[in-house]
């Protein structure tokens, strides 16, 4: 089911706040999707979803490929009957603010602080559709 990234529902933003793993589906240059499990945070208010990695992944590597323009991508997580997807635009982030502020809502759902990595960056993903059932 449909439902606006930017307002979701009670249920469905409480799901994306459990701990569950996710799915990053990226473009790769050639136009096939490249798949990886991924630790998501998503934020409503601001209208992102946002995964920590390192700036030399395979991801990243197919965000920036994409260009300026930003790479069309999905995230999804999947419990027993749950699930839920987050679609949108994903740019690159490097700045200190952006990646240190990402690292916190990372800690708040997972509960834990990654270990420092000068190389991290965030996929900061524009969200544009959401779905599931929740």
């Amino acid at each position: 089911m449909a439902t606006d990234p930017r307002n979701p529902s009670d249920a469905y933003f409480a799901f994306w706040r459990e701990y569950h793993m996710s799915t990053l589906t990226t473009p790769r240059p050639d136009g096939t999707p490249h798949v990886v499990a991924v630790g998501v945070t998503y934020d409503p208010e601001a209208g992102y979803a946002r995964v920590i990695t390192n700036r030399h992944s395979r991801k990243v590597a197919n965000v920036l490929a994409a260009g300026e323009e930003g790479a069309r991508v999905a995230v999804c997580q999947v419990d027993k009957g749950r699930w839920a997807t987050l679609e949108g635009v994903a740019r690159i982030r490097t700045e200190a603010e952006v990646v240190a502020d990402a690292v916190a809502r990372y800690a708040e759902r997972y509960g834990r602080t990654p270990a420092p990595n000068p190389d991290r960056v965030v996929i900061e993903i524009a969200l544009t559709r959401a779905m599931g059932r929740a």
